[in-house]
């Protein structure tokens, strides 16, 4: 396994773009699938998980073309629909959980679909009840064969109907609007996800042909139409990226500017970063973070302690919990770190507590973070990424603490950051990469 080794307490300097959504791309490139004309994405992010999906559609039978590194064309004239039901698919599948997202269109246009239990990292449960449940209010039928561990899913009494979601997951309604895109009649689900990658999800629906309205609301309606055309999309920045290299300024004192952010989709972000004390100002679509020797946690109105916590779109993403966490270690004051939606997201923070961090794990879901306002530098340790989002969290923290840092399992960061360690290095970074 490959590791960082990071000599800390730099200042870095510069700029830098984020890569494309990655939560967008597992969604829009399974989209793909609904056509059998060519569909053109752009700003897709050289990051494993994506390139694994990709993987998995040419195997399918997808023609892939890459003109550029960033940028696909898509046929998905030759499918080869029981490729799904394969060991291949199996072993390939159990890596990546947004694999689930290839059902929907699946049902869509061929009738049937092969899920098998979800992989991915060990960030807590994730159930499949939304997309199931779903799928089978549309009319599908399923049954569960342990011998082979798949979902097996038949569609052809799809009808478009009423839904009320018993959650507002975002793949589970990305799955769904997928599936209804090509049901006949209307569907309409309530308490859908609203995330702006469930946004662009429907506008490239729509650019193909398609019929969604209520899109950016948690009812949407989806008008199904026979046939979907092609399309050319482009996906957002990353918002999770973005709020990383925030966090990461202001740990390392640093003047960064992180270009063609896309604020307009940034939603909630920014300002959960300034209730951490962290300044920074709007260039057009640049975010400009200034060196800064401290910041300071605002409290409550009422003088309480600040809590912050994940919540459903337009909510924060909880992608960004573990960000947040490192960042009010060297914070002033305190703050209660509440992750509602997984409940193994925290467990990194003993990782944080040996470099010298003050936190208390209160349970699995809730840590409080005392704020050591610098006056103590974390140190750096060993340590192993548990998976995407505290493996960059810890890799922040390591390029603040003093001396050197090794984090193990940079697999994990390297599903979900294209090319990390280089782009940190064009900043000034010490940080390189070891077989």
């Amino acid at each position: 396994m490959s590791q960082f080794v990071v000599h800390g307490g730099r200042q870095l300097s510069g700029s830098i773009v984020p890569q494309g959504a990655k939560n967008e791309a597992l969604q829009i490139i399974s989209a793909v699938l609904l056509t059998a004309e060519p569909v053109t994405i752009s700003n897709i992010p050289d990051i494993l998980d994506v390139n694994l999906l990709i993987e998995l559609l040419q195997d399918m039978g997808v023609k892939v073309e890459r003109p550029q590194r960033d940028t696909c064309i898509f046929t998905a004239d030759a499918v080869d629909e029981d490729y799904l039901h394969s060991p291949t698919f199996h072993k390939k599948s159990g890596r990546l959980r947004g694999s689930v997202m290839l059902a929907g269109p699946m049902l869509a246009r061929f009738k049937k679909a092969f899920v098998p239990k979800p992989g991915g990292d060990k960030i807590g449960r994730r159930r499949l009840d939304t997309h199931i449940v779903g799928f089978e209010k549309l009319g599908a039928t399923y049954t569960y064969h342990p011998e082979d561990g798949f979902y097996h899913l038949e569609g052809r009494a799809m009808q478009g109907t009423y839904m009320l979601l018993d959650e507002p997951s975002v793949t589970g309604t990305a799955n769904i609007v997928m599936a209804a895109a090509l049901t006949p009649g209307t569907t309409s689900i309530y308490n859908a996800a609203c995330e702006p990658y469930l946004q662009q999800l429907c506008r490239l629906i729509n650019s193909m042909g398609g019929r969604i309205s209520g899109i950016g609301s948690n009812l949407l309606t989806i008008a199904g139409v026979e046939k979907l055309g092609g399309a050319t999309h482009r996906m957002l920045p990353d918002m999770i990226e973005i709020g990383s290299f925030i966090g990461l300024a202001a740990m390392t004192q640093s003047h960064l500017r992180i270009k063609d952010c896309g604020v307009e989709h940034l939603g909630i972000i920014p300002d959960k970063f300034r209730q951490l004390g962290i300044r920074f100002d709007i260039e057009g679509d640049d975010i400009v973070v200034p060196e800064q020797e401290s910041y300071e946690i605002q409290t409550f109105m009422d003088g309480g302690v600040l809590t912050i916590y994940d919540h459903p779109w337009p909510g924060l993403t909880p992608d960004l919990l573990s960000i947040l966490l490192v960042v009010a270690t060297q914070a002033r004051g305190s703050v209660l770190i509440h992750q509602k939606m997984f409940e193994s997201r925290l467990f990194f923070t003993d990782k944080l507590i040996d470099m010298g961090a003050q936190i208390i794990l209160c349970d699995p879901h809730r840590a409080a973070v005392i704020g050591l306002g610098r006056s103590q530098p974390l140190r750096g340790i060993t340590m192993s990424s548990p998976d995407i989002r505290a493996g960059v969290a810890l890799l922040i923290a390591a390029l603040s603490a003093q001396g050197k840092s090794t984090i193990q399992n940079i697999e994990q960061i390297d599903r979900g950051y294209q090319y990390i360690d280089t782009r940190l290095q064009a900043l000034g970074a010490d940080i390189v990469r070891q077989a």
